[in-house]
């Protein structure tokens, strides 16, 4: 009992414990050590008792316990073993392939890892281990990115806001329906923004909701048939059909027979956001590939391209459900 309650105190407080200068560099680090008390160092008995008449400044209150010792944990729900990476456990969801290698792929989720059926979970785990510190930070922002997701997410209410175009829009229940247009409308002429549903202030959220994602998919196809005629001539295609996607993890997506795919959550972000996903696919007619020659096609229209994809990716759209 006596050793473990040293073991405890030595958390907070060890002896001969290492300082590290400012600087951070191993010859900056230098030993705390207790003051000689050999015979030549010994002070006379009165200043040794001033000495010890000053109170020392209370030291910072210690960590509790528990947050030193408990890790930070990071859990899929299917996950099917777990392995501690650095100081964080890590449950993950293993799927054997039919494949050469180990991959892995942090989402919302957490975790996945495809390995070949040969190859061992002791293998696995060290693999893991070996791209620890990519895996944990990937982790750190998907867990970051969702946190953002949460604190962003819609209330379908009268009075409630959404992002339309990079900027708030005030949703406004109008059960009178004084509005020209079919379900909603969007009025500007006040200083903010505003979508007009006719529905009354009693409405469900379900019905708000549905109503409203009614009104943006209307838009959505209107905004997104004049950029993709504003930006086919300028790369030199031609798209034949435009369909309206709500998939959760992907934006866009065309085909070689000039079939678009378009997201119409797209409708949060501004429009030069829209600009490079709608000039994105329209490039995909011309290289259907991710090559240096696509990326290259794809700032002839849209130069700063690289910026707006990682907006795109870092800033997530709102939550809906």
């Amino acid at each position: 009992m006596q050793r473990l309650v040293q073991l405890a105190l030595d958390l907070f407080d060890p002896p001969g414990a290492l300082v590290a200068a400012p600087g951070g560099n191993a010859e900056n680090i230098k030993q705390k050590m207790p003051p000689a008390l050999d015979g030549k160092a010994l002070a006379a008995p009165e200043k040794i008792a001033n000495t010890f008449a000053t109170p020392a400044p209370a030291p910072a209150p210690a960590a509790p316990l528990p947050s030193l010792l408990s890790p930070a944990e990071f859990r899929h729900p299917q996950a099917s073993r777990e392995v501690l990476l650095g100081d964080a456990v890590v449950a993950y969801a293993l799927q054997r392939a039919r494949r050469r290698s180990i991959g892995f792929t942090v989402g919302a989720d957490g975790l996945s890892v495809r390995a070949p059926s040969w190859v061992t979970l002791g293998a696995v785990d060290a693999a893991l281990r070996e791209k620890s510190d990519w895996i944990l930070r990937k982790l750190g922002e998907a867990r970051e990115r969702q946190q953002r997701m949460e604190g962003g997410r819609i209330v379908w209410a009268h009075g409630a806001e959404l992002p339309y175009l990079g900027e708030p829009l005030k949703l406004v229940l109008d059960p009178s329906h004084g509005f020209a247009g079919k379900g909603g409308a969007l009025v500007t002429a006040t200083e903010q923004p505003s979508l007009h549903i006719a529905l009354p202030h009693s409405a469900s959220a379900a019905q708000v909701r549905d109503a409203v994602q009614a009104w943006l998919m209307r838009d959505a196809r209107r905004h997104f048939t004049e950029r993709l005629d504003h930006f086919a001539p300028l790369l030199g295609v031609r798209w034949a059909s435009l369909r309206l996607s709500s998939a959760n993890t992907r934006w866009g997506s065309a085909k070689a027979d000039g079939s678009i795919r378009l997201n119409w959550r797209l409708l949060h972000y501004r429009p030069a956001i829209i600009d490079y996903v709608v000039a994105h696919e329209l490039a995909h007619l011309r290289v259907m590939d991710h090559s240096p020659r696509f990326w290259d096609t794809v700032a002839t229209v849209v130069p700063d391209y690289a910026r707006l994809r990682s907006h795109l990716r870092d800033e997530p759209a709102p939550l809906w459900d």
